[in-house]
């Protein structure tokens, strides 16, 4: 089978662990080409992908890119959006990673660009995959909840002393803080599940010495449906609460505990190594029911290597491509609008 040529602009965190790992997985994908300016980077890519080439700049990448058929912009947030125009520029679908980019404004020129240029662009928001998600998704799908007043959802951890890098240590204005990092997925999945938003409260917060923007934060969405939501990220979480937690008029979800999958990414695990993939334990399930009438029930399997066959289908077949780019659009408004209410993080 031919597959298609991806190159993955940037090969740190995100490059390395979460996209090139998911696109050499897929039968009609492979990691054609890399660019990174680190020399260590480069030879963990040609380990890691045999054969890929290796450049040190994007000019360079696009100026002989004849066999890429896909870019992936895994690069830090300030840089999503004018990586992304170079790509549409030179001709080339585009998958960003979240967000999209440090504006809305920047995102809707990526959008209109992508537009006249007739080609597909998606944004990486892998955590419509979790199995939390899908989970939760499932139930309300099926009328299991009846209607959903409260979700609750949270990506909190115990961090008290910053690890360094430029999510934690850079500026709010470069797309650095957890509100950008993780509030991202946060109010992707609250506004995939909920729809639109007709009011919002926010916190930010910063909570540790030597950090420049928020690391503690919370929203509070009321959507036109009637569902309220609240989302809570923090590096400074001494305990941790439910990952989730879904009132409904007739039954209540709650699950503790992240997805497996970026776990097993980060220890080296690949989703076709043969092993199943996304699963957890039935001590992990999540309760389900109303009252003195609780069980656990199984957690759906997650699945972040649908994203990728959903480009590749995109690409080969005419489908829709996985995440509207529109959709991460209104994902920035909401964190934009959100940063406006709360005002600068206050240490």
């Amino acid at each position: 089978m031919d597959q298609l040529g991806v190159a993955v602009v940037g090969y740190g965190l995100a490059g390395s662990v979460f996209h090139a790992p998911l696109i050499a997985a897929d039968p009609r994908l492979r990691v054609a080409a890399v660019v990174t300016s680190s020399q260590e980077r480069a030879e963990q890519a040609r380990a890691e992908h045999p054969g890929v080439r290796v450049w040190p700049t994007t000019d360079e990448l696009f100026a002989a890119a004849d066999d890429i058929d896909l870019a992936v912009i895994a690069t830090p947030n300030l840089s999503h959006a004018p990586l992304a125009l170079k790509a549409l520029a030179a001709g080339l679908p585009v998958v960003v990673d979240k967000p999209f980019a440090v504006t809305s404004a920047d995102a809707d020129e990526v959008v209109r660009a992508a537009e006249r240029a007739g080609l597909p662009l998606s944004v990486f928001q892998n955590r419509r995959w979790d199995n939390d998600f899908l989970t939760v998704r499932g139930l309300i799908d099926a009328g299991e909840l009846g209607e959903v007043r409260r979700f609750e959802s949270r990506f909190e951890r115990w961090r008290p002393v910053p690890k360094g890098g430029w999510r934690e240590l850079g500026e709010a204005d470069a797309g650095a803080g957890i509100l950008f990092d993780l509030g991202s997925h946060l109010v992707d999945q609250a506004l995939t599940l909920f729809g639109p938003v007709t009011e919002l409260y926010a916190e930010l917060d910063r909570r540790r010495p030597g950090v420049q923007a928020d690391d503690d934060a919370f929203i509070a969405l009321t959507h036109a449906s009637g569902t309220r939501s609240q989302l809570w990220m923090s590096s400074v979480a001494p305990q941790l609460g439910p990952r989730m937690r879904v009132v409904g008029s007739t039954n209540a979800y709650t699950v503790f505990g992240l997805d497996p999958q970026e776990d097993a990414l980060r220890a080296g695990r690949r989703p076709d190594d043969g092993h199943p993939w996304g699963t957890v334990r039935s001590e992990k399930w999540g309760i389900f029911g109303a009252g003195d009438d609780l069980r656990p029930i199984p957690t759906a399997p997650g699945d972040y290597p649908a994203f990728y066959a959903g480009m590749a289908a995109a690409l080969l077949d005419d489908a829709p491509v996985p995440v509207d780019p529109r959709d991460a659009v209104e994902t920035l408004r909401i964190l934009e609008y959100a940063r406006h209410v709360a005002g600068p993080a206050e240490p």
